[in-house]
């Protein structure tokens, strides 16, 4: 399934006020750094699994000419969409797929960010969070999949 015209704001749990270029550590690009240089340099031209593949590719140093003989492989499994990329769970990036299904990112204190999270165009969706959220802020609902036994009244 392909997605459009959505956007993926910033995780509730998120610390950011801004976006926060991801650091390189020991010379080597972090994931979050992998997906911020490819799609600050590309805008729009990546759809998510071109995208989750350019990245697997990269993060396996797979060149060029061997790709194709991977793709199958990559692809008979499944791969997270924006909302897991650690741009829209800690580092301050909402994620927009356009009407193609094709991705851009956008700081959180963009004014773009904030056109993008009020069309009515686009399906707003939240980044998946980076912790559960602790006991105090559970409500006091059941999990859905526990099964509570409720007494039946007979008269």
């Amino acid at each position: 399934m392909k997605i459009t015209n959505t956007f993926i704001r910033i995780a509730d749990d998120s610390q950011a006020v801004m976006g926060l270029i991801p650091k390189i550590k020991d010379g080597k690009p972090s994931v979050a750094r992998m997906h911020y240089d490819l799609l600050s340099e590309h805008p729009y031209e990546y759809d998510l699994d071109a995208f989750n593949f350019e990245i697997w590719c990269r993060r396996n140093n797979i060149p060029d000419q061997d790709r194709d003989q991977h793709r199958d492989a990559f692809f008979s499994k499944g791969h997270p969409c924006m909302r897991a990329s650690p741009l829209t769970k800690t580092h301050g990036f909402g994620a927009h797929y356009n009407g193609s299904g094709k991705i851009a990112i956008y700081p959180v204190d963009s004014k773009a960010y904030q056109k993008l999270l009020n069309d009515p165009e686009n399906k707003v969706e939240m980044a998946m969070r980076s912790k559960r959220p602790d006991a105090s802020s559970q409500s006091a609902r059941p999990h859905p999949s526990r099964r509570i036994h409720v007494p039946q009244n007979h008269a």
